[in-house]
């Protein structure tokens, strides 16, 4: 188990980079430093690492940079590889199926995976190749200053004491959609954007349904959609399957990824949901339990970097959870501050070249998800048909056009082929 610093009367010299946060932002960030040849440590809020969360996607961009780092053979054995993306109307008629990952040319696969397995891959990988101490836990980062030579981090306890303040050449916040520094640097910008759709999740053991390794966006917002696919293969040959509902509603709750939500809110919407290749209610019925959470984002930020302090992955900018790139963004972040910091000729330096390459390219993919992300294609069939079963898709969109929508939104969240056969 990580360890806890104790305190002291005055800031202790620790590591040429500070990293707040350990979820997937700052682990991934310390293996990039740590191949780099760069100290660093990472700071975390609670006092003790468990399994949090649902399922998330890793697309080819991350896929790549987590492969680079060695952790490709850990990945496939704990993931399921992606084989398709398939989407349906809410009468589960085929609207539109491509390939994915692997199966669509790519060098590296598309992973559905558990987020707590994701998290304690890279965990387990941090404590092996920096040493045991390198995550230190039950520690809130409150604020940060710095001067011309460095950072001072000052934290609290579990309890609220504070402990003892942590000097580092450089502060990363990775400290997610909460980042108390985040709220420090930008102090007047306002409350998360709320889209007017709330989302519920949950995940349920059942049977492989499609192809086993299908990602299924169905329905639409106005009258309930969904998003389902394989996280875990099971030794019994079931799967753990990850499910996503959404809905256009005025609720809008504190954002909060671990808050319970309420199965009556919601099911009614996919009572008759019975489709050949699953049945969507009682895939819902069958989970343990449901998290709820609004779909919210923030405006992009005009800047990230002060000095010697910087922003990355949800700290930085916070997206609503579609098109598979939070997590995925989060991760590429991480492959340009290394390549920047170890590049440029001092730190601050470095940082603003951190920030010139990622902040337009996330501020891109935040704005796409809010209007034209990969669900296009089923609001667009929804609009064209009236909300109506349709007799061939061919009379309603021709499949040039739905793979015109999908290579878009490839491009603006640069997991398109062509870019990662020209980005070295």
């Amino acid at each position: 188990m990580p360890r806890r610093s104790p305190d002291s009367a005055s800031p202790s010299t620790e590591s040429e980079v500070l990293i707040v946060g350990a979820g997937i932002a700052g682990l991934v960030l310390a293996l990039e430093l740590h191949d780099a040849g760069v100290g660093c440590r990472v700071y975390e809020a609670v006092p003790e690492v468990g399994a949090v969360g649902v399922g998330i996607n890793l697309l080819p961009h991350a896929s790549r940079v987590l492969h680079r780092l060695g952790l490709g053979e850990e990945l496939r054995k704990t993931a399921v590889v992606t084989q398709e993306s398939v989407f349906f109307n809410r009468f589960g008629q085929l609207i539109y199926r491509e390939p994915a990952g692997l199966h669509a040319g790519y060098e590296h696969p598309q992973f559905s995976i558990h987020r707590g397995d994701l998290h304690a891959i890279l965990l387990a990988a941090v404590q092996q190749r920096l040493g045991t101490d390198a995550v230190v836990l039950g520690h809130r980062c409150v604020r940060a200053e710095q001067d011309e030579s460095g950072v001072t981090a000052h934290f609290t306890g579990p309890d609220g004491a504070e402990l003892t303040p942590v000097r580092a050449r450089v502060l990363v916040a990775c400290d997610g959609i909460h980042s108390a520094l985040r709220k420090q640097l930008h102090p007047d910008e306002g409350r998360p954007r709320y889209s007017g759709i709330n989302m519920w999740r949950g995940v349920t053991e059942g049977r492989p349904f499609l192809s086993g390794a299908s990602m299924v966006r169905a329905g639409w917002i106005d009258q309930g959609k969904l998003v389902a696919y394989p996280i875990r293969n099971l030794p019994d040959g079931g799967q753990l399957l990850n499910w996503v509902v959404e809905i256009q509603t005025p609720r809008h709750l504190q954002r909060d990824w671990n808050r319970r939500g309420d199965l009556e809110d919601f099911i009614h919407a996919f009572e008759d949901w019975h489709f050949d290749w699953l049945d969507v209610p009682a895939m819902i019925r069958g989970s343990e339990s449901v998290l709820e959470y609004p779909m919210v984002d923030q405006d992009p930020l005009d800047r990230w970097s002060f000095g010697r302090i910087t922003l990355l992955g949800d700290a930085a900018h916070p997206m609503v959870p579609r098109g598979s790139n939070g997590a995925g963004q989060a991760i590429l972040d991480a492959r340009a501050f290394r390549h920047h910091l170890t590049t440029a000729p001092d730190p601050v330096t470095a940082l603003r070249a951190y920030e010139a390459e990622r902040l337009p390219a996330t501020a891109q993919v935040v704005l796409a998800n809010r209007s034209m992300p990969p669900d296009v294609i089923i609001r667009e069939v929804w609009q064209r048909t009236g909300d109506r079963p349709f007799d061939s898709i061919d009379d309603v969109i021709k499949v040039e056009e739905l793979a015109e929508i999908s290579q878009r939104y490839k491009d603006i969240a640069g997991f398109s082929a062509e870019a990662l056969r020209t980005d070295a």
